[in-house]
């Protein structure tokens, strides 16, 4: 039988994917106590600060509070003088720069890595607000710190309107249907598409999980990408069989349908089809945050060997891999990864969210050379024990 998951306020994870996801909000009081307090209103001030850091400040003036100003990073300790009563900043991927925000991802098991995009921080003192907007992904939010109002109301979509004029996707209006303040640790499910409203009760801070699904035309442009990098594919096509016309402007039916069959015919089949879905579903959404990491060198690993350091994924990156045959694939920040297949299951532990005991087991030079190789392109991470 499936275990509840307190994060899910004791339901199971199949009967939250059954009847929730992408369906209907879920609120959960006191969901994840372990959040409150790995962040204060100063601690994102000053990581909005940081000049590798996406971030974005949100302004309503005084005067009319429907007029709204958003400026984007770099930001400067100028844009926090002088504000208006009504201000939020808006943090992205605030998990690539803490372990412990990061690990807050295993709350959520049941939905793969692949869908991650990153936790985002908002911060807001009373009254502040990004406005009412809906999203084209899944998103937990869970207050971090003091309380915040949130209101739902209907479905919308592409075709939804928005106030003109704005540097905001701004909603007219929102059909309220549900109306609750979330607290420290409350949890608040709001599926794609659902109209929303969240406003400061206090100085509060708000952590947005969201999980992102990929989109056709970023998939096409990295199909793109991919065959631009075969030579053989920038020869022309043969010609069909071809016939005296005297409609020299005209493509004609059976033209167009050769060209087309071609460029089908080749996608069904083409290597880097699979190629650009893997590079893209394993890329950095904010690749400045990857570290770059001291060399390391395989000696440097067996003076370690023996010390409890544990061996995990890096936060910034992502590691992906799929079945091949008798083998696995594994794609790390848009990359193929080469490694020897005596390390496979232990990479794939990694990649599904584990942390390794870096010991004994690793002492085969095939294997120390990939995990070399990984640290130093900050795709894995070693881990003191004190930490």
């Amino acid at each position: 039988m499936s275990q509840s998951l307190t994060v899910l306020g004791g339901i199971t994870a199949e009967q939250f994917l059954t009847e929730y996801w992408q369906k209907k909000p879920l609120l959960v009081r006191n969901a994840m106590p372990e959040i409150i307090g790995l962040l204060e209103p100063d601690d994102v001030k000053e990581l909005a600060l940081d000049e590798d850091i996406s971030a974005r400040l949100i302004r309503q003036k005084n005067k009319n509070p429907n007029e709204w100003h958003v400026k984007s990073s770099p930001l400067t300790k100028g844009d926090f003088q002088k504000l208006p009563n009504l201000w939020t900043i808006l943090v992205q991927a605030v998990d690539h720069y803490s372990f412990d925000i990061a690990e807050l991802w295993k709350k959520f098991p049941f939905i793969p890595q692949w869908r991650r995009d990153d936790i985002m921080v908002s911060y807001a003192p009373k009254g502040g607000s990004v406005g009412k907007h809906f999203d084209f992904y899944d998103v937990f939010l869970v207050q971090g710190h003091g309380h915040r109002r949130w209101q739902l109301g209907q479905m919308c979509d592409e075709s939804t309107a928005f106030v003109p004029d704005q540097p905001l996707k701004l909603l007219t209006e929102i059909d309220v249907q549900f109306d609750e303040v979330l607290a420290p640790g409350d949890l608040l499910y709001v599926p794609p598409g659902l109209a929303h409203y969240g406003v400061a009760e206090d100085d509060c801070l708000t952590f947005s999980f969201g999980f992102r699904m990929p989109n056709l035309a970023e998939m096409s442009d990295r199909l793109s990408e991919q065959f631009a990098k075969n030579s053989a594919l920038k020869q022309p096509l043969a010609d069909i069989t071809r016939q005296k016309t005297n409609n020299i402007g005209e493509i004609n039916g059976t033209e167009f349908s050769y060209l087309k069959t071609q460029l089908l015919d080749y996608l069904t089949q083409a290597p880097e089809f699979d190629a650009a879905i893997m590079a893209y579903m394993s890329e950095s959404k904010y690749p400045n945050s990857i570290p770059e990491p001291e060399e390391i060198a395989v000696d440097d690993l067996l003076e370690v060997i023996h010390s409890g350091y544990q061996l995990l994924l890096e936060p910034a990156s992502k590691i992906l891999y799929r079945q091949q045959n008798d083998c696995l694939e594994f794609w790390a920040n848009g990359e193929q990864l080469c490694i020897s297949q005596t390390f496979e299951a232990d990479l794939k532990q990694i990649a599904d969210g584990m942390s390794i005991i870096f010991d004994e087991q690793f002492n085969r030079t095939e294997i120390l050379e990939d995990i070399a190789q990984l640290l130093n392109n900050a795709v894995l991470m070693l881990l003191p024990p004190s930490e």
